[in-house]
């Protein structure tokens, strides 16, 4: 029997063109669904059941990502196997974005929040220290998850990205996309600071797409070795960023299909984000 699987971490939404690292304008999301019912589709015929679906960025244009949480929502409430997240910012310069944003937390379907600083700020910068502080304390109020990026340096490197949860993690649940994103993030993560903070009592999770091959393997490993974790890691495929099949397949090869796959696959998505 095929087992059901729930993908905590998609996009919706095509984003325009830009010029990237001082190249031509080009679009890289090309497999980005820019309405409700080619999203319906794509799950349709990938066989997934559940989605959290958040507003596609990544182009350093605000409108942009936040322009999409109206697209978001409108899936969350036409297909009860969709909830979604909200994109906001932890620029002061955003501010109104985010008014307008958060406004919109009470709405059918909606289970996150979204917030990235590969577009801007960093935990630790003054500037952006009241608007991260809002959109912390607004999901704890009303019991969504914050999903953060996570990737090797800089603003969204582990050692950044960790300070929040160190700061929030009691109170508000955070979801660590990528597994710390890379090389060094799965080192720092899965090497001792996730296990850590789940044992410190943070809520804590975080999801295995775009790791590298080692890092399901030994994460299980270690989740098998330090007896805590098997309740804190999601499935998803991250895309258009990230694919269905390669995901899948390499999250699915380190589980096995047991117990422990039956975590990552449904058990803490429908924990997490409902049923």
């Amino acid at each position: 029997m095929a087992r059901s699987q729930l993908d905590s971490h998609r996009h919706i939404g095509a984003l325009p063109a830009y010029p990237f690292y001082g190249g031509p304008a080009i679009r890289a999301d090309v497999t980005a669904k820019a309405t409700v019912a080619e999203f319906v589709a794509t799950l349709d015929a990938e066989g997934t059941d559940r989605a959290l679906v958040l507003p596609n960025y990544g182009v350093p244009v605000p409108d942009a990502a936040f322009d999409l949480n109206p697209l978001a929502i409108e899936a969350a409430q036409k297909d009860d196997r969709i909830s979604c997240g909200l994109w906001v910012s932890p620029k002061a310069s955003d501010a109104a974005r985010n008014d307008a944003a958060l406004a919109l937390v009470g709405e059918q379907g909606v289970k996150a929040l979204k917030t990235s600083f590969l577009l801007g700020g960093s935990p630790s910068d003054p500037d952006c220290a009241e608007q991260i502080d809002r959109i912390f304390t607004t999901a704890a109020a009303h019991d969504l998850v914050v999903h953060v990026h996570t990737s090797p340096g800089a603003a969204s490197d582990v050692d950044e990205v960790g300070t929040l949860v160190e700061r929030y993690g009691d109170d508000t649940k955070i979801h660590l996309v990528h597994l710390g994103g890379g090389m060094s993030g799965h080192m720092k993560l899965i090497g001792g600071r996730l296990f850590d903070w789940i044992e410190a009592g943070k809520q804590v999770y975080t999801d295995t797409s775009w790791t590298i091959g080692f890092a399901p393997a030994w994460l299980v490993q270690e989740i098998e070795r330090r007896g805590v974790g098997h309740d804190r890691i999601l499935f998803a495929t991250d895309a258009p960023w990230g694919d269905f099949e390669g995901e899948h397949a390499r999250l699915a090869a380190a589980a096995g299909d047991g117990e422990l796959a039956d975590h990552f696959f449904r058990r803490n998505f429908e924990a997490l984000y409902g049923t």
